[in-house]
């Protein structure tokens, strides 16, 4: 009888939870998310992905009701990364690789995925500044819209010097490339009926799947608040892990190997 393979001590895994796309157009949902959240890791174990200006519709600069609201929740200890600038692509690709990528992955929001890099340095270095003045401290890192990068992003964001990045597939440190954390992050799409069901069941075979895992990552988006059976998802999911896995922020992986 061949025994299990080890898997490493509960002390060592993590579980990593982020809610996306925190913008003032979607307030009502952030706070019903963060809600759900904290009842499940905790009011400050949770990230937020920040957007400066969705679809250049919804401006964080000048509006400093949410402004408060971000320092408000940093200052519990939330963390805040920033996440693009528009999160809309605006220099889609129309073959190749990534053409394919941004249509099938996004709905036209893998703004990072064709920016060259003098623009994305640009939304990057701008966006970066705009939030650390408004939380009042450092970004945790960045993550690109639909977790979609091009080379252009990949230059700037080594430029800038940002501590963490996240793709589906892992968490890495920009400026070396060093991976803190590998395997899929366990998301939802709330945005047709096909992919509701594809997400549900993809939630499904993570529970399943990955519970030796060192590192799970959850990640949350406010049209999630639109469908019952999502959120339900997003129940069961956090309370499973939440078991096994620490409910911890993404600095603690600072000076971990994946």
């Amino acid at each position: 009888m061949t025994s299990a393979l080890p898997s490493p001590p509960a002390a060592e895994r993590r579980l990593l939870v982020s809610i996306h796309d925190v913008s003032p157009r979607f307030e009502r949902q952030i706070d019903q998310l963060a809600e759900r959240l904290a009842r499940h890791v905790g009011p400050a174990n949770f990230a937020m992905l920040v957007i400066p200006d969705h679809w250049r519709g919804a401006p964080i600069a000048g509006n400093a009701a949410f402004g408060r609201r971000l320092r408000d929740w940093a200052d519990q200890g939330i963390e805040m990364f920033l996440h693009g600038w528009s999160h809309k692509d605006e220099t889609p690709a129309t073959a190749g690789l990534a053409a394919i990528k941004g249509k099938h992955m996004t709905a036209g929001e893998g703004e990072f995925l064709n920016l060259p890099h003098a623009e994305a340095l640009t939304r990057m270095r701008d966006g970066k500044a705009l939030v650390e003045d408004t939380i009042g401290r450092p970004v945790a890192g960045f993550i690109a819209p639909a977790w979609l990068y091009g080379e252009g992003a990949h230059a700037a964001m080594r430029e800038l010097g940002f501590a963490l990045a996240e793709d589906h597939m892992k968490v890495w440190r920009p400026a070396s490339g060093d991976v803190l954390a590998k395997g899929p992050v366990i998301t939802w799409a709330s945005r047709s009926k096909a992919r509701i069901a594809s997400s549900l069941f993809a939630a499904a075979l993570g529970r399943a799947a990955l519970p030796f895992t060192r590192t799970i990552r959850v990640a949350v988006h406010p049209g999630d608040t639109t469908v019952p059976a999502l959120l339900r998802s997003i129940d069961r999911t956090l309370a499973r892990f939440a078991r096994t896995h620490t409910p911890s922020r993404y600095a603690a992986l600072a000076g971990e190997a994946a």
